[in-house]
Protein backbone atom coordinates (compact mmCIF):
# COMPACT_ATOMS: atom_id res chain seq x y z
CA UNK A 1 0.00 0.00 0.00
CA UNK A 2 1.39 3.39 -0.85
CA UNK A 3 2.49 5.68 2.17
CA UNK A 4 3.69 8.18 0.09
CA UNK A 5 3.13 10.61 -2.87
CA UNK A 6 6.47 9.08 -4.32
CA UNK A 7 5.77 5.75 -3.92
CA UNK A 8 5.54 3.71 -7.40
CA UNK A 9 4.15 0.25 -8.83
CA UNK A 10 6.41 -2.15 -10.46
CA UNK A 11 4.96 -2.61 -14.17
CA UNK A 12 4.92 -5.55 -15.94
CA UNK A 13 7.84 -4.70 -17.80
CA UNK A 14 9.86 -3.43 -14.55
CA UNK A 15 9.23 0.09 -15.13
CA UNK A 16 8.42 1.56 -11.97
CA UNK A 17 5.35 4.20 -12.34
CA UNK A 18 3.95 6.44 -9.73
CA UNK A 19 0.98 5.28 -7.64
CA UNK A 20 -0.63 9.11 -7.99
CA UNK A 21 -0.41 12.10 -10.23
CA UNK A 22 -2.27 14.85 -11.66
CA UNK A 23 -4.72 14.51 -14.44
CA UNK A 24 -4.26 17.58 -17.33
CA UNK A 25 -7.60 17.22 -18.99
CA UNK A 26 -9.05 20.30 -20.07
CA UNK A 27 -6.20 22.31 -18.51
CA UNK A 28 -5.94 25.01 -21.09
CA UNK A 29 -2.95 25.05 -23.39
CA UNK A 30 0.33 28.12 -21.81
CA UNK A 31 -0.18 29.54 -18.23
CA UNK A 32 -2.68 27.12 -16.86
CA UNK A 33 -1.66 23.98 -17.81
CA UNK A 34 2.17 25.22 -16.88
CA UNK A 35 1.17 26.48 -13.56
CA UNK A 36 -1.01 23.53 -12.68
CA UNK A 37 1.93 20.96 -14.02
CA UNK A 38 4.65 23.05 -11.85
CA UNK A 39 2.82 23.44 -8.94
CA UNK A 40 2.24 19.70 -8.38
CA UNK A 41 5.54 19.23 -9.09
CA UNK A 42 6.60 21.53 -6.41
CA UNK A 43 4.08 19.74 -4.32
CA UNK A 44 5.56 16.48 -4.73
CA UNK A 45 3.93 14.94 -7.68
CA UNK A 46 6.19 13.14 -9.91
CA UNK A 47 3.68 11.87 -12.60
CA UNK A 48 1.94 13.76 -15.21
CA UNK A 49 -0.94 12.46 -17.83
CA UNK A 50 -1.53 14.16 -21.03
CA UNK A 51 -2.82 13.40 -24.34
CA UNK A 52 -3.03 14.28 -27.56
CA UNK A 53 -6.59 15.12 -27.54
CA UNK A 54 -6.25 17.62 -24.39
CA UNK A 55 -4.38 20.06 -26.69
CA UNK A 56 -1.70 21.14 -24.16
CA UNK A 57 1.41 18.85 -24.51
CA UNK A 58 3.55 21.61 -25.24
CA UNK A 59 3.00 23.35 -22.58
CA UNK A 60 3.16 20.62 -19.93
CA UNK A 61 6.64 19.82 -21.76
CA UNK A 62 7.68 23.22 -20.69
CA UNK A 63 6.26 23.45 -17.56
CA UNK A 64 8.38 19.94 -16.46
CA UNK A 65 11.51 21.18 -18.00
CA UNK A 66 11.02 24.12 -15.87
CA UNK A 67 9.96 22.36 -12.85
CA UNK A 68 12.91 19.96 -12.99
CA UNK A 69 15.14 23.09 -13.20
CA UNK A 70 13.72 25.04 -9.88
CA UNK A 71 13.25 21.70 -8.24
CA UNK A 72 16.80 20.61 -8.40
CA UNK A 73 15.13 16.89 -10.60
CA UNK A 74 15.83 15.00 -13.32
CA UNK A 75 14.04 13.43 -16.36
CA UNK A 76 14.40 9.92 -14.60
CA UNK A 77 12.76 11.34 -11.82
CA UNK A 78 9.32 12.37 -13.94
CA UNK A 79 6.36 10.02 -15.40
CA UNK A 80 5.35 11.31 -18.12
CA UNK A 81 2.07 9.53 -20.02
CA UNK A 82 0.28 11.13 -23.10
CA UNK A 83 -2.42 9.21 -25.40
CA UNK A 84 -3.13 8.48 -29.56
CA UNK A 85 -6.29 10.43 -30.24
CA UNK A 86 -9.30 8.32 -32.01
CA UNK A 87 -8.85 9.94 -35.04
CA UNK A 88 -5.39 9.01 -35.19
CA UNK A 89 -5.79 5.20 -34.84
CA UNK A 90 -4.11 2.59 -37.23
CA UNK A 91 -1.21 1.94 -38.02
CA UNK A 92 0.63 4.61 -40.20
CA UNK A 93 -1.13 7.46 -38.67
CA UNK A 94 -0.97 5.92 -34.70
CA UNK A 95 3.06 6.08 -35.82
CA UNK A 96 2.89 9.67 -36.88
CA UNK A 97 0.21 10.78 -33.76
CA UNK A 98 3.04 9.60 -31.59
CA UNK A 99 6.23 11.33 -33.00
CA UNK A 100 3.81 14.95 -33.13
CA UNK A 101 2.99 13.97 -29.18
CA UNK A 102 7.00 13.39 -28.68
CA UNK A 103 8.16 17.03 -30.52
CA UNK A 104 6.03 18.66 -28.51
CA UNK A 105 6.03 17.32 -25.26
CA UNK A 106 9.83 17.36 -26.04
CA UNK A 107 11.00 15.98 -23.02
CA UNK A 108 13.19 13.53 -24.99
CA UNK A 109 10.98 10.62 -24.08
CA UNK A 110 7.72 9.28 -22.81
CA UNK A 111 7.57 7.20 -20.39
CA UNK A 112 4.05 5.89 -20.87
CA UNK A 113 1.71 5.63 -24.30
CA UNK A 114 -1.76 4.71 -24.23
CA UNK A 115 -4.37 3.96 -27.24
CA UNK A 116 -7.16 6.64 -25.80
CA UNK A 117 -10.56 4.63 -26.66
CA UNK A 118 -10.83 1.13 -28.55
CA UNK A 119 -11.87 2.19 -31.80
CA UNK A 120 -13.39 -0.98 -33.82
CA UNK A 121 -11.47 -2.09 -36.18
CA UNK A 122 -8.35 0.13 -35.56
CA UNK A 123 -7.15 -0.79 -32.16
CA UNK A 124 -5.20 -3.78 -33.16
CA UNK A 125 -3.55 -1.82 -35.59
CA UNK A 126 -2.72 1.08 -33.56
CA UNK A 127 -1.41 -1.52 -30.71
CA UNK A 128 0.95 -2.99 -33.44
CA UNK A 129 2.24 0.82 -33.94
CA UNK A 130 2.45 0.94 -29.92
CA UNK A 131 4.73 -2.24 -29.84
CA UNK A 132 6.99 -0.95 -32.55
CA UNK A 133 7.50 2.63 -30.76
CA UNK A 134 8.21 0.27 -27.83
CA UNK A 135 10.68 -1.84 -29.08
CA UNK A 136 12.62 1.20 -30.66
CA UNK A 137 13.00 2.03 -27.12
CA UNK A 138 10.57 5.58 -27.56
CA UNK A 139 8.70 5.02 -24.62
CA UNK A 140 9.13 3.18 -21.80
CA UNK A 141 5.69 1.42 -20.92
CA UNK A 142 2.43 1.00 -23.96
CA UNK A 143 -0.87 0.65 -22.44
CA UNK A 144 -4.59 1.50 -22.99
CA UNK A 145 -7.64 3.44 -22.14
CA UNK A 146 -10.77 2.64 -21.39
CA UNK A 147 -10.77 -1.18 -22.65
CA UNK A 148 -13.45 -3.27 -21.64
CA UNK A 149 -12.62 -7.18 -21.00
CA UNK A 150 -13.77 -8.25 -24.18
CA UNK A 151 -11.73 -5.42 -25.74
CA UNK A 152 -8.81 -6.72 -23.46
CA UNK A 153 -9.44 -10.18 -24.54
CA UNK A 154 -9.41 -9.34 -28.52
CA UNK A 155 -5.92 -7.50 -28.22
CA UNK A 156 -3.92 -9.88 -25.99
CA UNK A 157 -5.15 -12.94 -28.68
CA UNK A 158 -2.49 -11.38 -31.29
CA UNK A 159 -0.88 -8.57 -29.04
CA UNK A 160 3.44 -9.43 -28.90
CA UNK A 161 3.49 -7.08 -25.80
CA UNK A 162 0.45 -7.18 -23.04
CA UNK A 163 -0.51 -3.57 -22.24
CA UNK A 164 1.21 -2.15 -19.02
CA UNK A 165 -2.00 -0.01 -17.91
CA UNK A 166 -5.34 0.15 -18.62
CA UNK A 167 -6.76 3.83 -17.53
CA UNK A 168 -10.61 3.62 -16.79
CA UNK A 169 -13.20 5.55 -15.60
CA UNK A 170 -13.32 4.18 -11.89
CA UNK A 171 -14.80 5.90 -8.66
CA UNK A 172 -17.36 4.75 -6.09
CA UNK A 173 -20.21 4.52 -8.22
CA UNK A 174 -18.24 2.32 -10.95
CA UNK A 175 -15.67 0.55 -9.07
CA UNK A 176 -14.83 -1.86 -11.98
CA UNK A 177 -14.35 -5.35 -9.37
CA UNK A 178 -14.78 -7.58 -12.56
CA UNK A 179 -12.46 -5.55 -15.03
CA UNK A 180 -9.97 -4.76 -12.25
CA UNK A 181 -9.55 -8.31 -11.18
CA UNK A 182 -9.43 -9.73 -15.36
CA UNK A 183 -6.41 -6.95 -15.56
CA UNK A 184 -4.73 -8.29 -11.95
CA UNK A 185 -4.69 -11.85 -13.71
CA UNK A 186 -3.62 -10.54 -16.94
CA UNK A 187 -0.22 -8.43 -14.85
CA UNK A 188 -1.99 -4.98 -16.18
CA UNK A 189 -2.31 -1.93 -13.87
CA UNK A 190 -5.60 0.05 -13.34
CA UNK A 191 -5.70 3.38 -13.54
CA UNK A 192 -8.49 5.61 -12.56
CA UNK A 193 -9.32 8.76 -14.42
CA UNK A 194 -11.82 10.89 -13.29
CA UNK A 195 -11.63 9.10 -9.51
CA UNK A 196 -13.82 12.02 -8.27
CA UNK A 197 -16.98 11.06 -10.51
CA UNK A 198 -16.60 15.00 -12.08
CA UNK A 199 -16.96 16.14 -8.55
CA UNK A 200 -20.45 14.98 -8.31
CA UNK A 201 -19.75 12.11 -5.62
CA UNK A 202 -18.30 14.66 -3.39
CA UNK A 203 -21.21 15.88 -1.40
CA UNK A 204 -22.21 12.10 -0.96
CA UNK A 205 -23.61 11.03 2.81
CA UNK A 206 -21.42 8.30 3.06
CA UNK A 207 -18.25 9.76 2.00
CA UNK A 208 -18.83 13.33 4.27
CA UNK A 209 -19.49 10.42 7.39
CA UNK A 210 -16.01 8.42 7.02
CA UNK A 211 -14.25 11.89 5.86
CA UNK A 212 -15.48 13.16 9.19
CA UNK A 213 -13.88 10.26 10.98
CA UNK A 214 -10.47 10.55 9.51
CA UNK A 215 -10.59 14.16 9.57
CA UNK A 216 -10.08 14.47 5.79
CA UNK A 217 -12.67 15.59 2.79
CA UNK A 218 -14.75 13.22 0.74
CA UNK A 219 -12.19 13.76 -1.92
CA UNK A 220 -9.35 12.47 -0.24
CA UNK A 221 -11.46 9.49 1.00
CA UNK A 222 -12.07 8.70 -2.66
CA UNK A 223 -8.18 8.63 -3.90
CA UNK A 224 -7.37 7.23 -0.79
CA UNK A 225 -10.13 4.56 -1.28
CA UNK A 226 -8.56 4.23 -5.27
CA UNK A 227 -4.84 3.67 -3.92
CA UNK A 228 -6.28 1.02 -1.01
CA UNK A 229 -7.77 -1.36 -3.81
CA UNK A 230 -4.60 -1.26 -6.20
CA UNK A 231 -5.77 1.73 -8.52
CA UNK A 232 -3.29 4.07 -9.46
CA UNK A 233 -5.11 7.26 -10.15
CA UNK A 234 -4.10 10.82 -11.03
CA UNK A 235 -7.13 13.53 -10.30
CA UNK A 236 -7.21 16.65 -12.57
CA UNK A 237 -7.19 20.16 -10.87
CA UNK A 238 -5.41 23.86 -11.98
CA UNK A 239 -5.53 24.70 -8.66
CA UNK A 240 -2.48 24.48 -6.50
CA UNK A 241 -3.96 24.39 -3.30
CA UNK A 242 -6.65 21.56 -4.99
CA UNK A 243 -3.53 19.51 -6.32
CA UNK A 244 -2.09 19.92 -2.84
CA UNK A 245 -5.55 19.11 -0.67
CA UNK A 246 -5.37 16.05 -3.39
CA UNK A 247 -2.11 14.26 -2.45
CA UNK A 248 -3.03 14.84 1.41
CA UNK A 249 -3.94 11.08 1.65
CA UNK A 250 -0.65 9.53 2.83
CA UNK A 251 -1.12 10.12 6.58
CA UNK A 252 -4.12 7.99 6.96
CA UNK A 253 -5.72 4.61 6.04
CA UNK A 254 -8.72 3.61 5.45
CA UNK A 255 -9.81 0.61 7.81
CA UNK A 256 -11.10 -2.45 5.78
CA UNK A 257 -14.89 -1.89 7.06
CA UNK A 258 -14.88 1.93 5.68
CA UNK A 259 -13.10 0.27 2.18
CA UNK A 260 -16.54 -2.12 2.00
CA UNK A 261 -18.83 0.63 2.38
CA UNK A 262 -17.19 2.84 -0.06
CA UNK A 263 -17.44 -0.55 -2.25
CA UNK A 264 -21.19 -0.56 -1.97
CA UNK A 265 -21.59 2.74 -3.40
CA UNK A 266 -21.36 1.02 -6.93
CA UNK A 267 -24.03 1.59 -9.19
CA UNK A 268 -22.16 0.87 -12.18
CA UNK A 269 -22.50 4.62 -12.72
CA UNK A 270 -20.85 6.24 -15.87
CA UNK A 271 -20.27 10.23 -16.25
CA UNK A 272 -18.11 9.03 -19.27
CA UNK A 273 -18.47 7.72 -22.36
CA UNK A 274 -19.88 4.07 -22.88
CA UNK A 275 -16.28 2.34 -24.26
CA UNK A 276 -18.93 -0.18 -25.93
CA UNK A 277 -21.26 2.86 -27.56
CA UNK A 278 -18.37 6.01 -28.52
CA UNK A 279 -19.23 8.36 -31.06
CA UNK A 280 -16.09 9.90 -31.08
Amino acid sequence: MPNHLQDTVTLNNGVEMPWFGLGVYQAKEGQEVIQAVKAAIRTGYRSIDTAALYRNEEGVGQAVKEAMEENGLTRDQLFITSKVWNSDQGYESTLQAFETSLSKLNLGYIDLFLVHWPVKGKYKDTWRALEKIYAEGKVRAIGVSNFQIHHLEDLLADAKVVPAVNQVELHPHLTQKELLQYCRSKGIETEAWSPLGQGQLLDHETLKEIAAKYGKTAAQVILRWDLQVGVVTIPKSVRAERIAENADIFDFALSEEDIREIDRLNQNKRFGADPDNFGF
